[in-house]
């Protein structure tokens, strides 16, 4: 079981605070790498600590802002399980009206079928590909 987060928010603080002193303090002062090395380790300890406390605080803090759906929380309805059961009750049956309209009304008519043999060709065969060229040709050198 993980300690509350108060302990967590205070013991990332502490631990924050004796990094300071030992990495700055001493550290520094006194030019010794161990205990500047001791200082950031239980200064990133603290971060970690602190920030794992404030994600937990974060994670169950529910704040409800009236008018706004995107932070009311997703799980549960606003209705009562009389209501629920009501708009239930109330869907089923329009489900049931709608597929009893699928069913009940009549196909549509197909449409007439086509002739099996296309009409006749009444307009001429267009020129070749030589004729047209060979008007182009023309039409350019006049």
């Amino acid at each position: 079981m993980p300690p509350p987060r108060g302990a967590l928010l205070c013991l990332g603080i502490v631990l924050m605070v004796a990094a300071g002193l030992v990495a700055l303090g001493f550290g520094l002062a006194h030019q010794s790498a161990p205990l500047f090395a001791l200082g950031m380790f239980l200064g990133m300890g603290g971060v970690a600590l602190l920030v794992s406390g404030i994600c937990m605080a974060m994670r169950n803090l529910q704040v409800v802002v009236p008018g706004h759906s995107l932070l009311h929380p997703r799980t549960g309805t606003r209705f009562s399980p009389q209501q629920a059961l009501a708009i239930q009750r109330r869907l089923d049956r329009i489900r049931r009206e709608m597929s009893e309209d699928s069913v009940s009304r009549a196909p549509e008519p197909e449409p007439p079928p086509l002739p099996s043999t296309p009409p006749p060709w009444t307009m001429e065969p267009p020129p070749s590909y030589d004729t047209v060229m060979k008007s182009q040709e023309h039409g350019e050198q006049l």
